[in-house]
């Protein structure tokens, strides 16, 4: 019984992970990786490459690529870290702010219209459990 049950978690969750894909160009101009990138760098700018591609579960050369790609479009701005001038600190700029608000509110707008018809415990549920199971995914990659 609880093989079907974690069979069938496994399925929902990847196509969970498809439709998301799927629907993400309607939901602005960046990708799932830029929408994270610059999601982490709201909170916690400036980072390191280093600690930006730790954070995200990234290897450096991936981290590497997507931050020059960010890069490139104004989203974000690096520097020497004042410490150690061998380090880059990834800060993101004005536009990157504004491009990922106006995504958070097309996101937004597209869960709120999607779970309408939930009730505010069926939400707090579904919160309570996507926030445990990202940790517990986090903690098994540790």
């Amino acid at each position: 019984m609880k093989e079907d049950s974690i069979q069938s978690i496994e399925y929902e969750i990847a196509l969970l992970v498809r439709l998301i894909t799927a629907y993400s160009p309607r939901l602005g101009m960046l990708d799932r990786s830029e929408y994270m990138l610059l999601s982490v760098l709201e909170n916690t700018s400036p980072l390191s490459i280093n600690g930006l591609a730790e954070h995200l579960m990234l290897n450096l050369s991936t981290a590497s690529r997507q931050i020059a790609a960010l890069e490139s479009k104004k989203y974000i701005k690096r520097s020497p870290d004042i410490k150690n001038g061998r380090i880059s600190l990834v800060e993101i700029t004005s536009g990157g702010l504004e491009i990922l608000h106006k995504v958070q509110k097309a996101r937004s707008e597209f869960y709120s219209e999607v779970l309408q018809d939930w009730s505010q415990d069926e939400l707090e549920s579904l919160e309570a459990n996507l926030t445990r199971l990202n940790f517990d995914f986090r903690k098994w990659g540790k």
